[in-house]
């Protein structure tokens, strides 16, 4: 796993002079993010707080009713840990009231959606009362296999650690000093009891992230994935979520009937 070591000095203080840069160019100087308890979150609260400062970030908790309480308390501490301003949002009121009403026969897979959605409409509102962009928190794991809810977890205005695999994820977490009990937690996006990141995606962050490396960073082939030990079933199966995600991660598609489509360069005259 040594090809998947960063230096963590050097990528804490670009990630921090991305969103520096960025916010400023927006015109804003807060951020809104959404605190889970979890690794991703905290990791991108704790960058946040170096480039913004301890006032330029507002913690979100959004708990459902079957949300876990270490997970709630775990974000409470990092809230009290970092200095920030707080917001807690129980969403059980919302999603109950859709399901019960219209859509009782749900499956786990579409109210969880329904609550990566709701999350977000509410960072987006609160960004709005706390003139502020919202921070989001998908790494380039989860980007790449498409786990995650499109313009639910997401949707952003700007992303720190979305190029950053799960494995470096935690290496820069160590540095920023997040805590260990945080850094070690089994990941979850914690959307039904006893949900669990490698239990949907199948395979270890660790084997994801040492084939995703070699498949996107190196550019591998199919022989040489199979060289560096990886089964035909496995390369098959994770090459297919990433061809068939890639639309999660690019803006919509939208018809081009002129010279210049909104999506293109655009030159605008100085004023």
């Amino acid at each position: 796993m040594e090809e998947l070591f960063i230096d963590t000095s050097s990528v804490e203080k670009r990630l921090v002079n991305f969103l520096k840069e960025t916010v400023k160019e927006a015109g804003f100087s807060r951020v809104v993010i959404g605190l889970s308890g979890g690794l991703d979150s905290t990791t991108s609260a704790y960058l946040a707080v170096r480039a913004l400062g301890k006032d330029g970030v507002v913690g979100v908790m959004m708990p459902y009713k079957t949300s876990s309480p270490s997970g709630v308390a775990d974000a409470e501490r990092v809230i009290r840990k970092l200095g920030i301003k707080s917001e807690k949002v129980d969403i059980t009121p919302m999603i109950d009231a859709y399901f019960d009403t219209y859509e009782p026969q749900a499956d786990k897979i579409r109210r969880g959606n329904k609550m990566a959605r709701e999350r977000m409409a509410i960072l987006f509102d609160l960004s709005k009362k706390h003139n502020a962009l919202v921070l989001g928190t998908s790494n380039k794991t989860e980007l790449l296999l498409g786990y995650g809810t499109l313009y639910g977890d997401t949707a952003c205005s700007l992303n720190a650690i979305g190029d950053l695999y799960k494995i470096q994820v935690r290496q820069l977490a160590r540095h920023l000093e997040v805590p260990e009990r945080i850094i070690d937690k089994v990941p979850t996006a914690d959307l039904w009891q006893g949900q669990t990141d490698e239990g949907e995606l199948g395979y270890s962050y660790s084997e994801l992230d040492r084939f995703l490396f070699h498949l996107i960073e190196r550019e591998a082939d199919f022989p040489t994935l199979q060289k560096l030990g990886f089964a035909d079933d496995f390369i098959r199966e994770v090459i297919a979520k990433v061809r068939a995600s890639r639309f999660k991660v690019k803006v919509p598609k939208i018809a081009v009937l002129t010279e210049h489509p909104v999506s293109g360069e655009i030159r605008l005259p100085k004023i």
